[in-house]
This record gives structure tokens, C-alpha cells and sequence, in this order.
């Protein structure tokens, strides 16, 4: 069986090394989308790291459909040191500016909550790490579909549902310039605009050679009934970048390895899809991704 991998970008290259040094026949292609996929198909995999599976909660004695569920995923790629923009880059920064003028939909408070400017929904959350943690979250693109891929039951009462960005304390205040100036950005001259603010910001902040970034993740699911909570898990996942490879592009590229491998075994179907169902198949990425990581932790209150 050949594997044809899609890019060679820099959260690319852990994951392609794997597959190579396992010995798998690779054709890797370098172009657009739209050659490749008219070249071999759509054959992608979309993953996510890591998710709380509902089975875990939908098996215990505390389910109820009762209960309010509130469901979050936050994640965010960031410095390992702290600069003073709160962030700093490993591409063009165009990607990230054009991000934030995009809307979000999520569940707050049973209702669907919508915000046209991310930095209109900021939040403090104190991550659940060894030394806890305060960052600044906020909601990111549609939340809601993820409500059936992640098979939640339709019975279920959602109190709040949100996947959102992780960024650093004092975010919001470090970037309250660029969200002035980009809200009211519009038509070529505004795309105009954003390229000159892209390349002034990846001048000023863009990731030294070598410089280690970090990545962190919370996945939560909680169950409460009458302010009480029935049950409570959280992932947390903290990585840093190292001299084989950012934090990132391993948490990328090595679970789209993973994820190849398992088509090519029939264990999952290929197609896209947010992240496999099969607890055998959860556990042993898991396992893996632990291996990729200075701390993966599930905590339960």
C-alpha cells in the first residue's frame, strides 16, 4: 500500500519521519489542495489529539439525563517563554489575523451563543496542571456540529458546549491594538492591510531558530445536577518544543502517522472524521501521545 502525504509544512515533518523510518511506501506531495485531491483523490484523515470519550461518563452510575453537561476544549500553541505580544509565530502571521474576524457558534448557558470578534468572548480558565495555570480562552470557529461527531446523547441537557483557543494571561491586553485595527478591515484594501500587519508582526514576533514553543490542551467533561457536581474529568496535556521538533508540529503530524496507519490496517474507515470512537484505539493513541508530552494527566474531581 502507498501512503501519499499532503505537504511538507513545518508541523509536517514528525509525522512523515515516522512513517518512513517504519517503512512505509510514502509519495509525498508538495502542491494545493485542489491538484492533489484531482491527483489522488480525497483521501484525508482529520484528527484531533485527544477527546474525552462519553462513554466513560454514559457507563457510570452518575449518568443521568438529568444532569447539565458542559463540555470544553481549549487548546492553544504558545511560547515556552513569555514575551511581552503574549505570542509569537511559527508561519505567516495572516492565517491568525484573518482567524479573528471570523465568527464563532457555541453553547452557553443551554443557548447558542454566538460572537462575530473572538476577543468579545475572552475568558479567564485556570488549566488543572501540576502548578495551576491561569490563560485567557475564547470560542473558535463552530462548536456545534462537534456535538454529534463526538456522540453526545441527543437525551443529554447541554449546559454549555464550547472548543476554543488557549492563549496566555495578558493576551487580550498585548494585542488590544491589533483587534482595533483589524474589526474594521475590510475589501482588498483591507487584505492589503492585514498582509502589512502580518509581516511587521512576524518580524517582531517570530519564533528564533531553535526556540522552543509549547502547546496546551484541556479537554473537560463535567455532569451536574442541582450545583452539584455528579462527575468531573479533565485531560490536560502540556508540551514543549525541543531540538527534534516543535510541540506542535509533534501533536500535529504524529497522530495524522497514527491515524494513517490505522486506515491502512482497516481499523478505522477512512473518510474525515474528528477523532476515533474506538476505546482500544483511544487508549493506544493515548499511550503514544503520553510519550509526546512533559505532562498528560486526567483529573477527576
Amino acid at each position: 500500500m502507498t501512503i501519499h502525504w499532503c505537504g511538507t509544512g513545518l508541523s509536517a515533518i514528525p509525522g512523515l519521519r515516522r512513517l518512513i523510518i517504519d517503512g512505509h511506501d510514502i509519495v509525498v506531495w508538495n502542491r494545493t489542495i485542489e491538484k492533489a485531491i484531482s491527483a489522488v483523490g480525497d483521501i484525508t484523515k482529520s484528527i484531533k489529539e485527544f477527546d474525552i470519550h462519553e462513554e466513560d461518563y454514559r457507563n457510570s452510575k452518575e449518568q443521568d439525563d438529568e444532569n447539565e453537561i458542559s463540555f470544553i476544549s481549549y487548546c492553544g500553541g504558545i511560547p515556552k517563554i513569555k514575551n511581552s505580544f503574549c505570542y509569537k509565530f511559527s508561519w505567516s502571521p495572516l492565517g491568525v489575523l484573518k482567524a479573528l474576524k471570523s465568527p464563532s457558534r457555541s453553547i452557553k448557558n443551554f443557548k447558542e451563543f454566538e460572537t462575530q470578534r473572538p476577543w468579545n468572548a475572552i475568558s479567564n480558565y485556570i488549566a488543572p496542571l501540576p502548578s495551576p495555570e491561569e490563560f485567557e480562552v475564547y470560542p473558535n470557529r463552530d462548536s456545534l456540529p462537534f456535538i454529534k461527531q463526538y456522540h453526545f446523547d441527543q437525551n443529554w441537557r447541554v449546559r454549555e458546549f464550547v472548543r476554543g483557543t488557549l492563549r496566555l494571561k495578558g493576551w487580550e491586553s498585548a494585542w488590544s491594538e491589533v483587534f482595533s485595527e483589524i474589526d474594521n478591515l475590510k475589501g482588498p484594501k483591507g487584505d492589503e492591510r492585514l498582509k502589512e500587519m502580518s509581516d511587521k508582526l512576524w518580524l517582531e514576533n517570530g519564533y528564533e531558530e531553535n526556540e522552543a514553543d509549547r502547546v496546551v490542551l484541556v479537554v473537560s467533561l463535567k455532569a451536574a445536577h442541582e450545583n452539584k457536581t455528579k462527575w468531573h474529568k479533565t485531560f490536560v496535556l502540556d508540551a514543549f518544543g525541543d531540538s527534534s521538533s516543535s510541540a506542535m508540529a509533534r501533536l500535529v503530524s504524529l497522530p495524522v502517522s497514527f491515524a494513517v496507519e490505522a486506515v491502512a490496517k482497516g481499523n478505522i474507515d477512512s473518510g474525515v472524521s474528528a477523532a476515533p470512537s474506538d476505546m482500544a484505539l483511544v487508549n493506544e493513541w493515548l499511550t503514544k501521545i503520553k510519550g509526546l508530552a512533559q505532562h498528560l494527566e486526567i483529573v477527576s474531581k
